[in-house]
């Protein structure tokens, strides 16, 4: 049944632009990857090892000059160690956040899984000043480069390494424009829990700096009030954001929440980067593993799991085809520690080469946990 939803869907979002050609430009883009994953505590231990093939598919129409659909989807397939732990890693690959499940396990056997996403799914509709955009669609109102507690709605991992686009919301988002460097904004959606996440915000510029503030309801059970901005101390970018979370039930109680971070950014002349961000969280996540990281099914709450954590990331830029990149974190409150060392290499014109190491040390539920994944990537785009 949900197939066929999401088909008649589909249909309905293009049938405009199918009769309307005297107007209408389609694009299509993507990429193709293959990676083979390794997760190990150590290289004299045993090895759980994983090969995802991922093509990625953006369709997109322009009807005139006010009108935009899209259309985006990921086709994965997996194999390896991963795939034969049965059901509960189908079940993971499968799990659609959204509204409407738009997540297929295509083919589930015990030794591969073909997945098939749609994470876009969205109509644009823009007239003078104001723009609307109903449908599956990224929401993004984080200011800074790690961790974005103003990021309510598409709440991401920076440990995910193969989904630059991030997820996307079903939602319907309203904004409008009063001149080039303000905006007022409203969004509202609704998850695979049926729960409503609503929230305003205005960005306006001020003293060199775009400053936002944003309040709403974050999944029907948080208060939420935040704000953010973005700019410079001389020849440094300079950003931050914060977000305060009172549970509505008992909004004047210890459990509410506060998230706050801000970092600096700095490119040089050959193009290299320097990066450092710090975040505080009076109510740090207490987790036992590091797999919500990777489930896709953070919440802007799930930032942190220390009070204080540091970050650091210098990339250098080598050569004008090679890039290597060193970020690192800090957990004091877990005696711990991520480390994840990145080179980059363009093979061709839109063919890329990466090999990525992501180390974990820390402590967690009573011991000392030690945790390696490498990645090695190749990636076409078109």
């Amino acid at each position: 049944m949900k197939r066929f939803f999401v088909f008649v869907l589909f249909l309905l979002f293009f049938h405009e632009a199918l009769h309307s050609q005297d107007t209408l430009s389609v694009s299509l883009s993507g990429y193709l990857t293959t990676m083979q994953s390794s997760m190990f505590d150590s290289l004299s231990g045993p090895f759980m090892n994983e090969n995802m093939l991922h093509n990625r598919l953006n369709f997109k129409a322009y009807i005139g000059s006010n009108i935009t659909l899209s259309a985006e989807l990921r086709n994965r397939l997996f194999t390896g160690d991963f795939v034969r732990q049965g059901k509960a890693y189908a079940d993971i690959i499968g799990t659609d956040n959204g509204r409407v499940d738009m997540s297929w396990n295509v083919v589930e056997e015990p030794s591969f899984l073909l997945n098939t996403t749609v994470d876009r799914l969205w109509a644009d509709l823009r007239l003078g000043k104001f723009q609307a955009t109903a449908g599956r669609q990224r929401i993004n109102w984080g200011q800074a480069l790690v961790w974005n507690p103003n990021d309510i709605f598409n709440t991401y991992s920076f440990f995910e390494i193969d989904y630059p686009e991030r997820p996307g919301s079903d939602a319907v988002r309203l904004q409008y424009f009063p001149s080039s460097s303000s905006a007022v904004e409203f969004a509202v959606k609704a998850g695979n829990d049926k729960k409503i996440t609503a929230a305003g915000l205005y960005r306006f510029n001020r003293w060199g700096y775009d400053i936002q503030l944003l309040a709403g309801v974050s999944g029907e059970e948080d208060i939420v009030i935040g704000t953010g901005w973005s700019g410079a101390i001389k020849s440094c970018s300079f950003r931050g954001e914060a977000s305060w979370f009172a549970p509505r039930r008992d909004i004047t109680g210890d459990e509410s929440k506060v998230l706050a971070t801000a970092g600096f950014d700095k490119v040089f002349s050959d193009n290299s980067t320097a990066q450092v961000q710090i975040l505080y969280c009076n109510h740090p996540l207490d987790p036992d593993n590091f797999d919500i990281f990777y489930s896709g099914s953070l919440s802007p709450k799930d930032l942190a799991f220390s009070e204080f954590s540091a970050f650091g990331q210098f990339t250098w830029a080598a050569t004008p085809l090679l890039n290597l990149s060193i970020p690192a974190m800090w957990f004091p409150d877990l005696e711990g520690y991520f480390a994840g060392p990145t080179m980059d290499y363009s093979l061709a014109e839109n063919l890329d080469f990466s090999l990525i190491w992501q180390h974990f040390n820390a402590v967690m539920t009573g011991s000392r946990k030690n945790i390696n994944m490498g990645y090695i990537r190749l990636k076409y785009s078109f």
